[in-house]
Parts: structure tokens; sequence; C-alpha cells
């Protein structure tokens, strides 16, 4: 067993390094990734004593079974097969391995608990609440449109800077989780909106410190989350809509209708910054018995 347990050990070293330096993973997740790891070894090990490259898929199946004979939730038990599929796939691109054995291994499913979805009705409503006759009506305009239509995390929102605005492609540049770097398409209102708000930036530069941030505060410096959410709670007080909303509601709705729009899961995964489709399939389950809304006027998606 001291050989084999040298040989995970090893290997999980290497593979450390990949999902730290290589995936820029962020450092609990690389933590996570690597406590799973460790547990799956061990349990390969005890049952079998196996190095990494000799497991089969019969012996990923037996020890899912463990986790849900022990009451793991479904979510851990995803999240568990997608740190192994991880793994394994790392162990492809090292030439250890011709096939991974974890590839047709089927996620266990599980209906996750959604926040409130606004229909594109609602989201219009909550920004014509917003007067656009000043600067700062202008500016909440155009972030909550671009929140929304590019499907953004609120700290992707703050962090969106002027060079990240590819107008002329019809991208922004967007730096997710782990500095990671993505294009998003941005609608033509999106699009017309910032410009709007620009030419009052300009006007703002002796405030703007330097500040390369698209959206400023009335001091010239970044926004923070806090502010947004303020923002939003009180626009969606006007619209007299009476759900639970936070920033993170305009990007779930926006991968709603998305899939109600006709694009994959894979696409939305893209389009969303996840690392991991499981994370995605949280929107698989939700009822589409409805007609599909046509939401080409908000999102540049349609058929994407």
């Amino acid at each position: 067993m001291a050989e084999n347990t040298k040989k995970w050990e090893d290997a999980g070293r290497r593979y450390r390094t990949y999902i730290k330096l290589e995936k820029r993973l962020s450092a609990n997740t690389v933590e996570s990734y690597m406590r799973d790891l460790r547990q799956f070894a061990h349990f390969i090990l005890r049952q079998w004593d196996l190095p990494p490259r000799k497991v089969e898929r019969e012996m990923i199946e037996r020890y899912m079974e463990r986790l849900y004979e022990r009451g793991r939730e479904k979510t851990s038990q995803a999240r568990n097969l997608s740190g192994i599929r991880s793994f394994y796939n790392f162990l492809l691109l090292e030439e250890k391995i011709e096939s991974s054995p974890a590839e047709f291994i089927e996620t266990p499913k599980f209906g996750r608990q959604l926040p409130d979805i606004l229909t594109t009705e609602e989201i219009d409503r909550i920004i014509a609440t917003i007067d656009t006759s000043t600067p700062k009506g202008r500016r909440d305009s155009a972030m909550l449109e671009v929140l929304y239509s590019c499907g953004l995390r609120v700290s992707e929102l703050t962090s969106l800077r002027l060079s990240d605005l590819f107008f002329g492609e019809g991208y922004i540049r967007v730096i997710g989780k782990g500095d990671k770097q993505r294009l998003v398409p941005v609608s033509t209102a999106a699009r017309r909106k910032i410009q709007h708000w620009l030419d009052d930036r300009r006007e703002m530069a002796e405030k703007c410190k330097n500040e390369e941030a698209v959206f400023l505060n009335n001091r010239g410096g970044k926004l923070t989350r806090v502010m947004i959410f303020t923002i939003i709670k009180q626009a969606t007080l006007k619209a007299g809509i009476d759900k639970q909303i936070s920033p993170h509601t305009f990007r779930h709705s926006f991968a709603t209708h998305l899939l109600e729009g006709g694009a994959s899961i894979r696409q939305v995964q893209e389009m969303l910054g996840h690392e991991s489709i499981i994370t995605t399939e949280i929107y698989t389950h939700l009822d589409n018995k409805h007609l599909r809304r046509t939401v080409e006027e908000h999102l540049p998606m349609k058929g994407y």
C-alpha cells in the first residue's frame, strides 16, 4: 500500500499545482478539490490498493454509492464527481492514462432551490423606475441593464473597466473568479445606455482619481456591492415587485431566459463563466411548459 499511496500523493501534488497555477482556481476551491481527492484516494487504497492510473469506472461508481449510503447531499456527491473528473482529465493531459474512468459516469440529479426569478417584464419595470434625467440615473440604468443582459456577478460589474469595453466588436471583457477572463456579447440597449453614462463620466474626470472602473460613485471611486444592492432594492420597491431580489437575481434571470430562448446548457455555462457545468445544471429543472418569451431586446444571445 505504501508504494501506491506515494503515487497518489505525487499525482496529487502535481494536480494541486495545475489547478492553482494553470486553472487559477481560488484557494478555497483548491482546498475543496484536494480534500475530496484525498478521501477518494483513501477509499481506493483501502478497497483495492491501486494507483490512480489503475482505477476503473466501476470503482468510482462504488465510491459514489458509498457517498450516497453515508447520507451525503446530492450537491456534495456532484461536487465530488466533478473533482474526480477534473483529476482524471489532468492525468489525460499528462498522458498518464489513455482514457478517463470518470468520463461516462452520470452526475447525481438534484433539485436545488433557486432564488426568485424575474420575468423580462419585471426587469423592464425595475429599470423603468430609474430617473434617467440625472447622471446618477443614467449610470444606474446602464448598470442594471449590463448586470442583467450580460449575466454578471456583482463583483464583475464593479470591476468592469473602460479597457474592457469592445463595443465595435459587440463584446465586453469580464474578469471572473480566479481572474479568469471571458468575452460576453453586450446588447444594443446596454451599449446605448453605457455610452450615455460615459458622456456624464467624462465630465467627472477631475474626480476620477485615475479610476478605470466604468461605473463610479459621486466621489469618482468604484461602486461597492452594498451600493448596488441598495439601488436594486429601491428600484424593486418602486416597481411594486414583491420578491426577494438581489444583484444575483439578475444573473439567475439572465440564465433562465437564455435557456427559455433556446440556448444550450453548455452555452449558458460559458456565458456565466462557471468552472463546472454542474453549477449551471441547477437551471435545467425549471418548468418550461409555458411559451418561450422573446428576449432579444435585452439579450443578444438568441440563436447563440
